[in-house]
């Protein structure tokens, strides 16, 4: 392997064909099964691996190489870090074909476990088990690269394990974990993992452990029956808990059981809600969670303000790294207390408001209404008095009118999905005309799309990659674009 490519992939070069391959690291000496191929280029799996890249680490997860959820501890962070930000420029390069300034360096997390204040976990009757990729670097690292590990694991304090002896036969697998990558319908089983803090591993062991005993079914997806579900674990920086328990049957008994176990065996959740879920699909936004007890939300912080977060909410899942993501944000907005700015795809109103004390007026759109009725909630918890938001497209939203009433903006914020914006958004853009513009992307080759057609008459005057997502190949950007001279 000579080299990473982007999203997890390193590639190799063969008779002037590049290779694409997933789980390997540039350094690797390896053998590969191809599985598709084009005139230029191909994808494969690895079937052996004769020697490791000395840039490598051991993962300090046990189901890392089985679960899918960090596909980079394998490298050291810095190592990641250096990764992501060549990503990053050289796919604006590659796709946005604009003028770039020097990139600043990209911003990495203090805290690369842990970080995760939402976790999801599904309960299910069909595991997946492979050999894991990594068990060859287990056995044949030398000590002296095994010492190079930055991310040794320690002490899991709380963590229960549940002996043969200790579970009693329950007629079949019962997990309590991740969705296995490309299945619906299997799940890896998870003893301890490293994403969110304890007691998240505790409380999830527990009611599997509970449910075993008690003989419940878990659910199986593929024939839509079964007790226990998913569970959702919301740890947020004030230290407040929510748990909120998804089962797929209306059994009043189970359930008062089930959260008694929980409110006694952890006084630590703040918030403990049930969701009765009959549906085929997961989603919760269409349901209606029960508080069992405690206030049914809980309150995070960004920098000075305060966040109220229910069990449908979106917020940011890493907390700490994005009060720096947005100081980003605030920093290439460059406010002086005088601006209007307009918050596009504004969610829950998080980056609008943590700008607010520093504009003179905040106007949050976005399409999801439930997700501006958190805005406005929000807004007034900190008591702001400069922030309104507003539900519908931005396309129809942002009319003649719109502005006569609100004001035309002086600094756009856009934080669009992975999808990107929708070229109609773009060029209601370059409609407004705002004097500064401020790109905030979860997937660089959409942001490079979009920065080519805003180069119409805006132009890229600043770049920070920020890593909000240590051991995984996903990358935020955040790019400045002011308006062009129209002399």
């Amino acid at each position: 392997m000579e080299d990473y490519a982007a999203e997890g992939k390193s590639l190799a070069r063969v008779e002037g064909k590049v290779i694409f391959i997933e789980n390997t690291v540039p350094g690797d000496v390896v053998d590969v099964r191809i599985l598709k191929n084009k005139k230029d280029w191909a994808e494969g799996i690895v079937v052996n691996t004769h020697t490791l890249s000395a840039d490598r680490v051991l993962p300090f997860c046990s189901h890392f190489g089985v679960c899918g959820g960090c596909q980079w501890q394998m490298l050291p962070y810095e190592k990641q870090l250096q990764y992501k930000h060549r990503q990053v420029e050289e796919t604006l390069k590659r796709i946005g074909k604009v003028p770039l300034p020097t990139f600043q360096p990209i911003l990495g997390a203090a805290e690369t476990r842990y970080y995760r204040n939402k976790i999801e976990y599904t309960f299910g009757t069909k595991e997946f088990t492979k050999e894991k990729p990594e068990k060859k670097l287990h056995q044949t690292f030398p000590k002296e690269e095994l010492d190079k590990s930055q991310d040794q694991p320690g002490e899991n304090t709380g963590e229960i394990k549940l002996s043969e002896s200790e579970v009693p036969p329950c007629g079949g697998f019962r997990g309590a974990g991740f969705h296995a990558k490309g299945f619906f319908d299997k799940i890896v089983d998870i003893q301890t993992c490293y994403l969110q803090a304890e007691p998240t591993n505790s409380i999830r062991l527990s009611i599997k452990k509970f449910a075993i005993d008690n003989n419940w079914t878990f659910y199986d997806i593929r024939n839509h029956q079964g007790f226990l579900r998913t569970m959702q674990v919301r740890l947020c920086t004030t230290e407040e808990l929510m748990v909120n328990i998804v089962v797929g049957e209306n059994d009043e008994e189970k359930i008062k059981l089930l959260m008694e176990q929980v409110r006694i065996g952890f006084p630590q959740v703040t918030s403990l809600l049930y969701t009765v879920n009959t549906k085929w699909n997961d989603s919760l936004h269409d349901l209606e969670p029960v508080t069992y007890a405690g206030k049914g939300y809980v309150i995070e912080k960004l920098g000075d303000f305060q966040f109220k977060i229910g069990p449908t909410s979106f917020f940011q899942t890493n907390t700490k790294q994005a009060e720096q993501l947005y100081k980003v944000v605030r920093n290439f907005a460059e406010l002086t207390g005088k601006e209007t700015v307009y918050d596009l795809y504004c969610g829950t109103g998080s980056i609008g408001i943590f700008l607010s004390e520093k504009a003179q007026k905040i106007i949050g759109v976005e399409m999801s209404a439930a997700a501006i009725e958190d805005a406005r909630e929000n807004a007034a918890l900190n008591g702001l008095t400069n922030a309104s938001f507003f539900a519908g497209d931005v396309i129809d939203v942002c009319n003649t009118d719109f502005f006569t009433a609100q004001g035309k903006p002086d600094i756009i914020i856009t934080d669009p999905p992975r999808a990107g914006m929708h070229e109609k958004l773009v060029q209601k853009i370059l409609d407004m005309e705002a004097p500064t513009v401020v790109y905030v992307s979860c997937n660089p080759a959409t942001q490079a799309r979009d920065l080519n057609l805003l180069e119409a008459k805006y132009q890229v005057t600043r770049v920070q990659p920020v890593d909000m997502f240590p051991h995984t190949h996903h990358i935020e950007n955040v790019v400045q674009l002011k308006l062009k001279s129209s002399t």
